[in-house]
């Protein structure tokens, strides 16, 4: 199929409108055919906290703390960093009454909402929100019966809490799982929309769904099913990814395809590993798809055997710096004087390697050369230089 056909086959699929609005605004005419190939899902709108979620709201960014929330200290310089990462909205363990008692104290410390992780125990969802809990994440199946849903559903009215209801493939119903044999996609829908209704009953409509497994293609086949059959907003995820390179692999593949297709409305990437790092790859995932920007994109080859600086240890000093920068630059770190202008001349800003000596470069341009040992300080003032007199939106 030729590029032309493939275009017009994607923009004759039946989608309903989304943001697009949002996403042509930053980007140029040849961008925008590509761009406009995605369209939200239109889903209801709820919020937690002050962020909006589902209709044409960005798609939020999300992570969770593995700090213990009784230790207030920890937690909160944890949430610190991920909010310096981007991260939009983070969830804490609730383990018991001194975790819920503690949400009052890290909330009014940090900047950005507060999801209250619950099992089992309706007291702690309701202790969670009384203490400052702006959502709360459930299954609402295993909290305890109705009489105690309801308990939940009407602290929830009464401080304006939204419900993530949230099933996972190792918390599907017997009854379900006797039916479909194993957490089909099926499996896990039919459990996500039975716990929706319980709410339902109670009249409680201001939740969001997970449907989450870690194996990649039933995480895809779940949400595009039950985007299907239901309004609420998605909050998308592969569950126990596994690590940096496992984790980001099996989530890039699940999420960008569901992203791709229109379907999500916030998300998170699970990784075994500092959570900061799950934010890193939430923003790629989005910028590599043209969804959202936030901070410069980072440019870099895999060096070859003309490299003769430590290019390796230089692009990750280079990227964990630029994770508290907004300003959506281009920049190039490379790894000699033949590729680095040339393969990155639309880089704003990028190095390139010699022997003992590097280049600075602008637009693809020759800017100054730099003694090897001071190649990293003189691109971060550099940086630093562009990204303050910049004023270009998040």
């Amino acid at each position: 199929m030729s590029h032309k056909a493939e275009a017009s086959f994607l923009h004759e699929r039946k989608r309903p409108p989304g943001d697009s609005k949002l996403i042509l605004k930053k980007f140029t005419k040849k961008e925008y055919s590509f761009a406009a190939m995605i369209q939200r899902k239109h889903t209801r709108q709820i919020k937690v906290g002050n962020v909006v979620i589902g209709g044409d709201a960005p798609i939020a960014v999300q992570s969770m703390t593995n700090s213990d929330t009784r230790d207030v200290e920890a937690t909160v310089s944890q949430i610190h960093k991920l909010e310096s990462a981007g991260c939009e909205i983070i969830r804490v363990a609730v383990l018991d009454d001194d975790a819920a008692v503690a949400i009052r104290q890290i909330r009014d410390q940090i900047s950005i909402p507060l999801i209250a992780d619950i099992h089992f125990d309706h007291r702690l969802a309701v202790a969670a929100m009384e203490n400052g809990a702006q959502g709360i994440r459930i299954n609402p199946g295993n909290i305890g019966g109705a009489a105690k849903l309801a308990k939940v559903a009407d602290a929830a009215k009464t401080h304006h809490v939204s419900i993530r209801v949230g099933v996972n493939s190792g918390s599907v119903e017997k009854d379900i799982l006797a039916l479909f044999g194993h957490p089909t996609p099926e499996a896990l829908v039919e459990s996500a929309l039975r716990n929706v209704k319980l709410l339902e009953k109670l009249h409680f409509y201001e939740m969001k769904i997970s449907i989450k497994s870690s194996d990649t293609l039933t995480t895809i086949d779940a949400y595009r099913l039950l985007s299907d059959k239901c309004d609420y907003p998605l909050h998308l995820g592969v569950t126990e990814a596994g690590g940096l390179i496992a984790g980001t692999v099996k989530s890039s593949v699940a999420l960008g395809m569901l992203l791709y297709e229109g379907i999500g409305d916030t998300f998170r990437i699970s990784l075994t590993r500092d959570p900061v790092e799950e934010i890193r790859v939430c923003y790629e995932l989005l910028r590599s798809l043209r969804i959202r920007e936030r901070g410069p994109e980072l440019i870099s080859c895999p060096t070859c055997g003309r490299c003769r600086i430590d290019l390796f240890s230089l692009a990750e000093k280079v990227e964990r710096y630029i994770q508290t920068i907004e300003t959506p630059l281009k920049i190039a770190v490379m790894g000699c004087v033949v590729n680095g202008p040339g393969e990155a001349k639309e880089a704003d800003l990028g190095l390139a390697g010699g022997t003992g000596v590097g280049i600075i470069f602008k637009k693809g341009k020759f800017y100054k050369k730099v003694p090897e040992n001071e190649l990293y300080d003189v691109f971060i003032h550099e940086l630093n230089s562009m990204t303050e007199k910049s004023t270009t939106p998040k």
